[in-house]
Formats: C-alpha cells, structure tokens, sequence
C-alpha cells in the first residue's frame, strides 16, 4: 500500500516540471521576437519594480518616498535658485521699514515724546537693529559645518547614501545644498543656507530678535496705524480733507509697515516658539520626527524612549548659547557674539543625568 502514494508523487512532480519548461519555452521564445531596446527597457521596468520590495525593511514609506523623489528633486531645485532672491526679498522688506523709521517715525517721537521715552525708543530700536543685522549676517555666511570627507577614527552611525561617506550622529544629507550637514536641523531658504551645528544660535536669534522687533512695531505704532487707516478710509466716505501729498504717504507708509510687521511678528513668533521648544528638549527639527518614531515604536515592546542628547531645560539652553559663566548672559545672549558652539559636531557627550551641568 506504501509504494503508490510515492509513486503519485512522483509522477505529480514530473509533469509539474514539464509544463514549467514549456511555459519558460514560451515565454523565451514570446521574448526573443521583440527588439532588443524593448527586451533591455522591459528588464529594466521590472528590476525597478522589484528594487521597491529588495529587503524586508521595505515598507509603504520607502515606496512612496521613491514615487515623490521626482517632485522633491523639483522643489529643491527651485529651492536652490530662489535662494538668493529670499535673501535680497529680507533685505528689501527690512530696509523698507527702516527707512519709514528713520524718516518718519523718528522726527515724530523726538517732537512728541517725553526724554524718558525717547531713550528708551532710540536705544531699545537700534540694540535689536544690530541684533537682527549681526545674527542675519552670520547665519547666511557662517557654514553649518560638514564631515570630514577623508579617512578618519571619527565614530559614526550609518553611510550617506548620496555622499557615501560616514555620517556622524545628528547629521544628515541635505538635498538642496547637495551634501551632508552636522546637526542639521532644516534648509532655511530665506537664509539660502542650511541650519547646522555652528549657525544654529545665530538663525535662532535672528527669529528671536526679528519677532521682538516685529511686535515692538507693531505695538508702538497701533494707534499711528489707526489714525493713518481712519484717514484714507475717510476720502471715501466723505469730501477728503487737505491732505498734502506727503501726509497721504505717510498715513499709506504707516499701514504697509503695520501690516507687514504684524503679519512676520505671527508667523516668525509661531517658528520661533517652536524652535524654542525644541531647543529645550535638546532636538533638532529632524530629530523631533526621529524620536517621536523611535518612541512610538518602543512602546510597542513597553518601553520608554530617552532622548540621548537631552541634558535637562536649563542645561540644554546653556550648551545652546554656549554659557559657561553668569556673565555670558550678557555678553553671549543679550549682545552679539561670534563664539563658537558646544563641541565640534562629530562627537556628542551623552549624559542623561538630570544635574546641573554647568553651575550658572
């Protein structure tokens, strides 16, 4: 009774290879009568669509990343033409309302104003004036900081795809400036520069100074803003007064400068709260997303996730502008400074104990 299953088995598995060499025959020869440039294109076609599905670390992200790579090709692109043009659209906007400052406001408060008032004007405008000027400068002109592209004993984490390289931790590849960035936090188009290890602080107190003074425009300057708009709305409704032509651009140079201060002091306010929160958790814009990742997938297996590069509020604020004494947050916060950041990027000092690490 053994011997026939066997035997079945057999003969099943025979005729099994023949009609899998009859269809391999088929197809050969179905193939062989098409070109070659079509046969080439067809093998290519499939082997693309097979490199979606190469390792089991594929999933729905790495395959959408490769449909959209076209469109983000594109948009860096742009990105990298249109830097130069964000650049000098600051220039223009923040010259612009300087010049309403100087030629307008400023012989109205020192004829209107009380002493008192008029120092805390002029000394309070041109301290952020520098502020922005200096720390604008710097962020587009100080470079971000690359690694090293020659043998070294750096450790690092992983290989840049793009730059075949070692990538050190915090650092990634930034398509636009078309290489690998230290502690890259985002491409900065109106800087037409990246945001990285040594011209982080400076971008941030670029937003910082540049919403302050911002708010401080658009505070001070509300009840010109009103009078100027109560103004041109009349000549609508009524007989227009006799307003000379220089009247007329003054109440006009009032309402552009509000509403552009306004507008920048929401928007920049909004980027720069945020840039401030991470800062306090010790992470980059990019890390917020790695993390948050990170520590949903963790908690699948019941764990909690630690930010490694988080040193506690304070401390992180601390190596942010790098404070080491009370006095540098004077000299190193509130007035410009050129001092180089914590550490040189390539290497990270982890420590996850919640103490004070510099005693400021």
């Amino acid at each position: 009774m053994r011997p026939c299953p066997t035997f079945l088995l057999v003969l099943l598995r025979w005729v099994r290879l023949r009609m899998c060499a009859r269809r391999w025959r088929y197809s050969n020869g179905n193939n062989s009568r098409l070109p070659l440039c079509v046969r080439q294109r067809w093998a290519y076609l499939k082997l693309m669509v097979n490199s979606l599905y190469y390792n089991s670390l594929t999933n729905s992200d790495v395959v959408m990343d490769s449909l959209m790579e076209p469109i983000f090709w594109m948009v860096d692109l742009l990105t990298r033409w249109f830097g130069a043009v964000f650049v000098c659209l600051v220039v223009i906007l923040t010259s612009s309302i300087l010049l309403i400052a100087y030629v307008g406001l400023l012989p109205l408060i020192l004829n209107t104003y009380s002493p008192p008032w008029i120092v805390w004007h002029i000394g309070y405008g041109h301290w952020n004036l520098i502020m922005i000027v200096f720390h604008y400068y710097k962020a587009t002109k100080t470079a971000p900081g690359y690694p090293p592209t020659v043998k070294n004993d750096i450790p690092f984490v992983s290989v840049c795809k793009k730059c075949i390289i070692p990538k050190p931790a915090r650092t990634h590849h930034c398509g636009i400036c078309n290489t690998c960035i230290l502690k890259m936090d985002h491409h900065c188009p109106w800087l037409n520069n990246c945001v990285g290890h040594f011209n982080q602080r400076y971008f941030f107190c670029f937003c910082l100074s540049m919403t302050l003074g911002c708010v401080y425009c658009s505070i001070s300057g509300r009840n010109l803003f009103l009078d100027a708009y109560s103004a041109i709305e009349s000549t609508y409704q009524t007989p227009p007064p006799p307003y000379t032509f220089r009247d007329k651009m003054f109440h006009k140079s009032i309402i552009y400068m509000w509403v552009l201060t306004s507008t920048v002091a929401v928007a920049l306010g909004g980027l720069t709260i945020w840039h401030a929160v991470l800062i306090s958790r010790g992470e980059t814009s990019i890390e917020r997303h790695i993390n948050n990742k990170e520590a949903e997938r963790m908690a699948k297996h019941g764990k909690v996730y630690k930010n490694p590069f988080n040193y506690g509020r304070l401390n992180n604020w601390k190596v942010f502008f790098g404070v080491e004494k009370r006095s540098h947050w004077l000299t190193r916060v509130l007035l410009p400074s050129g001092h180089a950041p914590y550490g040189n990027g390539l290497t990270w000092d982890i420590c996850p104990i919640r103490k004070d690490m510099i005693p400021v």
